[in-house]
């Protein structure tokens, strides 16, 4: 098995799960809060960053393959998840598990599309600095582990 194939595997099962997860919550454990510190996050706010974070990062990703180029120095991750999520404030739950399942769906994709040479293409992650796509691949599922951990912790 190529390794883009067990890196769009293993992003297709860890989205399966997370769906799976966010469809079982209630209407009120969705409002429970996360993140405390500057900004507030619900369980909301932490799916809706899921999709908007995954869908400009594959879009940084392509960039990367196509021209060696990443996020910009001064490119500021509080400043583009704030703007994010005034972007998406308005959307549902429902509504942001379907965008997940679709953003997901399309890195799944994306990854599949790339040939494994590809994954050593080098350019700048906004969290991870100066890497190779594989390692951008891999911190799209273990991302989303990281705040799931977080909101399983809000909802005990």
């Amino acid at each position: 098995m190529s390794e883009t194939t067990e890196l769009a595997e293993k992003l297709k099962a860890e989205g399966e799960r997370m769906a799976a997860f966010f469809s079982e919550l209630t209407a009120d454990q969705w409002e429970n809060e996360v993140y405390t510190e500057g900004t507030t996050w619900s369980i909301r706010n932490v799916l809706s960053h899921f999709v908007t974070s995954e869908r400009g990062l594959v879009k940084l990703f392509e960039r990367v393959r196509a021209s060696g180029e990443g996020a910009a120095d001064d490119f500021s991750i509080d400043r583009y998840n704030a703007s994010q999520q005034e972007k998406t404030k308005d959307l549902t739950p429902a509504e942001l598990l379907e965008q997940y399942k679709q953003v997901r769906a399309e890195s799944v994709a994306w990854v599949v599309g790339l040939k494994d040479e590809e994954l050593e293409i080098q350019g700048r992650h906004p969290f991870l600095g100066e890497t190779v796509i594989r390692e951008m691949v891999k911190m799209l599922y273990l991302h989303n582990q990281l705040h799931y951990r977080d909101v399983k912790r809000a909802l005990k």
